[in-house]
Order: structure tokens, then C-alpha cells, then sequence
């Protein structure tokens, strides 16, 4: 089992690099929030990673945080999703919006992720819940219910999931402020 590497990033592209480990060049698929945490090519980088070993197909994922990997390894036990389907859904939200959703029983969240539909969905949450707590992979405290609403009000405006968690990060300073006031400067981050 191929835990984590580090090595020198050769190449990229969409949802995999090429990292030089030693004498040997990997190809690792991975979240477009991990590729868009790389560096240039020759930068040094580090990944925890899960080798997914089928009979005709061999492929090694990569993940930035331990708790992403963690959240990879869980979506896979689902039924009917595979790692491909797990790294679309990882790439359209951040773990700590996608463990949120499932916390609050968000299917229509869910349904907006890339290859979920709303038997997915369903699924994600039936299933994922009671791992997730036995895990005991928590939720952010900058994703409250008051938050969560900014971040739904963000996804109904047409934004990612993912953009609507960053946002939400942002705003979190400003606790005292009605959810109306915390959308507009959510907004105001992301047209910046």
C-alpha cells in the first residue's frame, strides 16, 4: 500500500499530475481543490494517497489533508460510487461542506455535485451519516446553521459548493451580522 509520496511535480493536468518520487514518475488523480493548492512543475509536494487496485486497472488518488482521504475512503463505500464518482464529488465541495450536507440531511446540495443525482444523493446521506459520526469527522465551527444558510443562498445564486464554503470562510469574522448582510459580503468576496 502506497500511503502517501513526496516528490517533485512534472507534470499536470486536468484532475492529475505526475510526481517524480525518486527514480520513478507517478500518476496521481486527483480533486481540482488539490490542483489548485499545487505549485508550479519542479516545486516540491507532498500527498496522502489511496492505491485503488481493480483487476484491469490499477490507479493511485491523491489528497492535501488526511481528512480528505478520510472523506474519499468513505464516499467509495457507498454503493454505486466509485473513485471517480468520489473525486468529482470532492472536487465540486470542500469535505467540510460535503460533511455538513450530510449532517443536515442536504440532498438538494448534494444533487447540484457533479454525477450525483438524487438517488446519489439520498444514498450519500443514508449511508455516510452514522460513518461520519463513528469517525467522529467534525464540522467547522465557521459552518453554523446561520452560515450554512449563507452558503445555500451562494449555491442557489449559481456558485459552487465549494466557492460558497470558501466565502463562507471568509465571513465568519462578522458573527453579528444578519444572514442578508453576511450574503453581501460573502458576494462582495467573491467578486473580488
Amino acid at each position: 500500500m502506497i500511503a502517501a509520496i513526496e516528490g517533485t511535480l512534472e507534470q499536470r493536468g486536468s484532475g492529475w499530475a505526475i510526481i517524480k518520487v525518486g527514480g520513478v514518475s507517478l500518476q496521481v488523480h486527483l480533486s481540482d481543490s488539490a490542483m489548485n493548492q499545487f505549485g508550479a512543475i519542479g516545486d516540491r509536494v507532498q500527498l496522502h494517497t489511496y492505491l485503488h487496485w481493480k483487476e484491469d486497472n490499477i490507479a493511485l488518488y491523491g489528497f492535501i489533508s488526511q481528512q480528505d482521504l478520510a472523506l474519499f475512503k468513505l464516499l467509495i463505500t457507498v454503493n454505486t460510487v466509485g473513485p471517480k464518482l468520489a473525486l468529482k464529488i470532492l472536487s465540486g465541495i470542500s469535505g467540510e461542506q460535503l460533511v455538513l450536507a450530510i449532517a443536515r440531511d442536504d440532498v438538494d446540495l448534494l444533487t447540484q455535485l457533479p454525477g450525483v443525482g438524487k438517488k446519489t444523493a439520498s444514498r450519500l446521506v443514508l449511508e455516510l451519516r452514522s460513518k461520519i459520526e463513528k469517525q467522529q469527522i467534525s464540522v467547522p465551527s465557521y459552518l453554523t446553521e446561520d452560515n450554512a444558510e449563507v452558503a445555500e443562498a451562494l449555491t442557489k445564486l449559481g456558485y459552487s459548493a465549494a466557492e460558497a464554503a470558501r466565502a463562507v470562510a471568509e465571513v465568519t469574522s462578522s458573527r453579528d451580522l444578519s444572514l442578508e448582510e453576511k450574503v453581501k459580503l460573502a458576494l462582495r468576496y467573491l467578486v473580488r
